[in-house]
């Protein structure tokens, strides 16, 4: 069993997070430390649709950056963001802090 993380305890409602959307699948949530007007992270909820990294994907969770991807999109429609950057982090070389796959959504509009 992988470590436990911060974002599984924002997951299972340990610690709190400024959530501005979630739903059975996904929770999006505003970065501590912002690198733009609004810079959220989107993660999956399922324990199923755990991976730590886009680097561990398997045929089981191959889905769950689309599932992120496809909720960013939702999420700036929903809210008039009509320009954005999306990233992910893989692994410490790549800047990955938190070992749990999460969506970087950063736009200088802010929501």
């Amino acid at each position: 069993m992988p470590k436990e993380t911060i974002f599984h305890k924002i997951v299972n409602g340990d610690i709190p997070a400024d959530v501005v959307y979630q739903d059975d699948d996904v929770l999006i949530f505003k970065d501590i430390h912002p690198k733009a007007p609004t810079h959220l992270l989107l993660i999956a909820k399922r324990k199923e649709d755990f991976v730590q990294s886009i680097a561990d994907l398997t045929d089981a969770t191959s889905h769950v950056p689309a599932l992120l991807i496809s909720k960013a999109q939702i999420f700036a429609k929903e809210h008039g963001i009509d320009g954005y950057k999306l990233t992910f982090h893989v692994g410490e070389g790549g800047g990955q802090e938190v070992f749990y796959l999460h969506l970087h959504f950063l736009s200088q509009q802010t929501i």
